[in-house]
Order: C-alpha cells, then sequence, then structure tokens
C-alpha cells in the first residue's frame, strides 16, 4: 500500500472534517442517551400507570423486578454495542469518502 499523500493528510485531519465526523458522533450519543433515558424513566411510569400490569409474576419475578434486574442490564448492553457499530461505521465512512475523492459530507 503506497503511503498517503501529503494532500490526502490534509483532508482527512482537516478541521471541517473533524468538525463534521465530531457532529455526526454527537447526535449519535444523543440519541443513544436518549433511548437509555427512555428506558430508565420508561419503568416508574409503566408502575405508575400500569400497577397490575407491573405486578404480574413472570418467572418468580414481578414484571418489575423482571425488567429491572434481569433485562435492564442486557438492554444498556445492546445500546452501547449499537453506539460503538455505529461509530465505526460513521468513521468508516467518512474514510471512504475522503479515499475515493469526494469532500465529506
Amino acid at each position: 500500500m503506497p503511503p498517503p499523500s501529503p494532500a490526502h493528510d490534509d483532508v482527512v485531519h482537516s478541521e471541517s472534517f473533524l468538525r463534521l465526523l465530531m457532529r455526526r458522533q454527537l447526535s449519535l450519543s444523543i440519541a443513544s442517551g436518549v433511548a437509555f433515558l427512555g428506558a430508565l424513566l420508561a419503568l416508574p411510569l409503566f408502575n405508575y400507570f400500569a400497577p397490575r400490569l407491573m405486578a404480574t409474576r413472570v418467572a418468580g419475578f414481578t414484571l418489575t423486578w423482571l425488567i429491572l434486574g434481569v433485562l435492564f442490564f442486557p438492554l444498556v448492553w445492546i445500546i452501547s454495542w449499537l453506539f460503538i457499530k455505529r461509530s465505526i461505521a460513521l468513521e468508516d465512512e467518512e474514510v471512504a469518502q475522503v479515499e475515493s475523492g469526494r469532500e465529506p459530507k
């Protein structure tokens, strides 16, 4: 693989390139945060507005404790995994655009 030309490095590390990448990752971070907060706030709301449903027993737990004690941790891992996958995809997309000679969007 030939070393990148100086012009190529200037585009990859330009302020506009980095600013765009950081802006896109910020929106991804906000979306992940909203998903987490939505899940975190949904449980008390469901307990308040649907107490009978949340008191239903599932596998020996009330639905509230099943969600909080068993399902919440995997949900956080899924949100984190999706964030990391999408963040890497954003970076790869930006690099591919630069390597193809197009200016990043």
